[in-house]
């Protein structure tokens, strides 16, 4: 065996089953049966004693922003390995559950981001024309041609709240259409282009005429765009959020429309959305002029759907055949390659002292040779990843598995 070519896992991967839920594109599901996965499809997503049910024999779960992954959920999934977001956000999983299982949670970061900022770059400019009440116009028989109340973007400030992957993109996109970008993030960030940082959101609002909305979903951006923040904002300018429907105070949002102390809003996201496709969407924002409203799509591209199955599978995969799990959300990172004629074992342990001493004891006491040995750690739980030179690899598992600390441990090859 070759140091690139990939060992034969000690679990055969016939028998590894993988659950997709939330209609994941196609790509992932290419990927996992060209390893020889079982691969189950669902279209909809699964909650509660539904989803425990489903994977309770899984290896492998893949969803998408929907399926909420609680611990209870997780305590019936007694084989999983790991769990692909196939999204930018895990606000949806329980991580910390998922952590101390021994279970690493991936995610998409960065296969959307294009599809988000176009999106966002299109919508500024149909706000600033108010394009979509003259569509609904003309579409309901009214001839309503006017140039009050519509703009050009250029020289216009945009102001993006979070610089990460997507917000710097946006940044980049607004520069080369004419206009000035100022962003404020929480932490120091490199700007690209002519971009400049400023030092608060009240500046940023203050300054901008169009403001959108980059954040995650966690305590500090609950509702982080309320009333008195929207206050702050220009007279006739614009707010947008494609980031987490919780950022955004939206009575407070359709109270400063009615008023006119905004000239439009586009909202993707919001802190209660339907769970299939359908009627029941409910909203304050409704009917309210020039008000861009769409059902969480702003990464709902061909593209982004097929580039997000290609990356989460494919990390999944990596952390299936050899253990690596660089890339996961709530995991200590290890990054490494297989060792010829070596048998790998992993452990997830609680990270306390005297662990490693315990294992390399074991290990000694087996006369076993370590042919290389990994340990990362967070918090709560250690992750350690030994190739090991004699064909002792099962009286090694057994002794680890026993130990006082251990939370899982299994022969990867």
């Amino acid at each position: 065996m070759s140091a690139t070519t990939t060992p034969v896992t000690s679990f055969p991967k016939d028998k590894i089953k993988v659950v997709l839920l939330e209609n994941i594109h196609p790509s992932a599901t290419a990927i996992f049966s060209g390893e020889g996965f079982q691969v189950e499809m669902v279209k909809s997503a699964l909650q509660g004693d539904e989803l425990a049910e489903k994977i309770a024999d899984a290896h492998v779960l893949g969803i998408r922003s929907k399926s909420q992954v609680t611990g209870d959920v997780l305590a019936n999934a007694r084989r999983l390995l790991g769990i692909g977001a196939f999204c930018i956000g895990t606000n949806q999983i329980e991580l910390d559950a998922a952590n101390i299982r021994g279970v690493p949670v991936f995610n998409a970061p960065f296969s959307n981001t294009r599809s988000v900022a176009e999106l966002v770059i299109g919508e500024i400019i149909v706000l600033s024309r108010r394009t979509f009440d003259r569509s609904r116009d003309a579409h309901e028989g009214r001839w309503f041609k006017t140039a009050e109340g519509s703009f050009e973007i250029r020289g216009k400030t945009l102001g993006i709240v979070g610089y990460g992957h997507i917000g710097a993109q946006v940044g980049v996109l607004a520069e080369a259409m004419g206009m000035r970008v100022v962003f404020y993030d929480t932490m120091t960030k490199l700007p690209l282009g002519n971009n400049r940082p400023v030092a608060s959101l009240e500046e940023l609002l203050v300054e901008s005429d169009f403001v959108t909305l980059h954040v995650p979903a966690t305590a500090q951006t609950h509702r982080m765009i309320g009333g008195e923040q929207l206050h702050q904002m220009k007279q006739g300018s614009y707010l947008l959020n494609l980031s987490r429907g919780t950022v955004v105070d939206i009575p407070a949002l359709a109270d400063a429309l009615r008023r006119k102390v905004l000239a439009g809003a586009s909202i993707d996201v919001f802190p209660e959305e339907p769970e299939g496709n359908g009627p029941g969407f409910e909203s304050e924002l409704r009917g309210l002029e020039n008000v861009i409203l769409t059902p969480h799509v702003g990464g709902s591209t061909i593209e982004a759907q097929a580039n997000i199955g290609r990356e989460v599978a494919t990390t999944l995969v990596k952390f299936i055949n050899n253990g690596t799990t660089s890339g996961a959300v709530n995991f200590p990172q290890v990054e490494l390659p297989p060792v010829p004629g070596a048998h790998r074992i992993l452990n997830v342990h609680k990270n306390v002292p005297g662990v490693l001493r315990d294992i390399n004891k074991i290990v000694s006491d087996l006369n076993a040779n370590i042919e290389r040995q990994y340990l990362s750690t967070d918090a709560n739980i250690g992750y350690l990843v030994m190739d090991l030179g004699a064909d002792v690899s099962e009286d090694v598992r057994k002794a680890v598995s026993s130990l006082d600390a251990n939370i899982r441990t299994r022969i990867l090859y």
